[in-house]
């Protein structure tokens, strides 16, 4: 068998630059290496980046996205493995109901923790909108459980006898008061539910999810102040059900997330929306370009 080196007829690319050659002779290999992780940050798409991050594709000092894992997952279960059982128990399934008592550890391990967590690792990243999302969540799962939580004695204080304390549950006052903390997070889904319409269509659809629970919650403690029991009971069914609903578009979009993440051979639309309101600074790109 001819050897190729010794046929004058083929070119032996091993006597001169091979084709396959990844760098230039006069690169060493670790600019090759930023070179290639540096493409590697910039070939990511907008869609992908708000899937994977849930907030539009900002430019940040720093390579922190390409040598950390990506946090909003970890938030998202979080939510979700708080939020799931409080819809179904709020719609009252399988007898369920105590406005939630029985998953009182969730709210303080999964949505509370989980979710604080995410959210400070997404401030590291660079990423404000998730970073404020996740963090304000992830206090009011915190502020949810301790008022469920005996010791903090937030029901309590509403008993008119201080042994019974479970009595404050259904007291007019307790109701009342409790009310406006919900009518604000309602306030701030609102202003979220806005935000994301910059990012994608599943999103959207969790804070409209949202929004609804807490105007409705709000409206069935606000009736069971004046005593109105049935329309407490009715209207705390149905803000289980736009809860469910939340739910539904957040197990999708976390996992969209998690086959991305192990670039599954398919993947998940999420419906982009971020082309649909182009951002303040390509509008004022394009205003700088005009007036030239």
């Amino acid at each position: 068998m001819q050897n190729v080196s010794e046929d004058s007829g083929q070119r032996n690319f091993l006597d001169g630059p091979s084709p396959y050659r990844t760098r230039p002779d006069n690169t060493s290999s670790d600019e090759a290496l930023k070179q290639i992780k540096t493409a590697n940050t910039v070939s990511i798409s907008p869609e992908l980046f708000e899937k994977l991050y849930l907030t539009p594709q900002k430019a940040v000092k720093g390579d922190l996205r390409g040598t950390f894992g990506n946090p909003t997952p970890i938030a998202l279960i979080g939510f979700l493995l708080s939020c799931t059982p409080l819809a179904c128990e709020l719609m009252g399934w399988r007898g369920a109901g105590g406005n939630g008592a029985a998953t009182l550890g969730a709210y303080y391990f999964c949505g509370g923790m989980l979710m604080t967590l995410g959210g400070l690792l997404e401030f590291f990243l660079g990423n404000t909108f998730a970073f404020v999302v996740f963090c304000s969540f992830g206090g009011f799962w915190f502020t949810l459980g301790s008022t469920l939580t005996p010791a903090f004695n937030a029901y309590g204080a509403y008993a008119s006898d201080p042994l019974k304390p479970h009595e404050g549950l259904a007291s007019a006052g307790f109701h009342a008061s409790y009310g406006f903390f919900l009518l604000f997070m309602g306030l701030l889904s609102l202003l979220y539910l806005i935000c994301a319409l910059r990012t994608n269509i599943v999103f959207v659809t969790i804070f409209f999810g949202l929004f609804f629970t807490f105007v409705l919650l709000t409206g069935s403690y606000w009736q069971g102040a004046v005593g109105h029991a049935s329309a407490a009971a009715n209207l705390q069914v149905a803000s289980g059900a736009f809860a469910f609903l939340a739910c539904l578009a957040g197990w999708w979009i976390f996992f969209a997330q998690m086959l991305a993440s192990v670039d599954f051979p398919f993947q998940l639309p999420v419906g982009d929306i971020s082309h649909f309101i182009r951002s303040g600074s390509d509008r004022l790109q394009d205003k700088e370009r005009f007036s030239a």
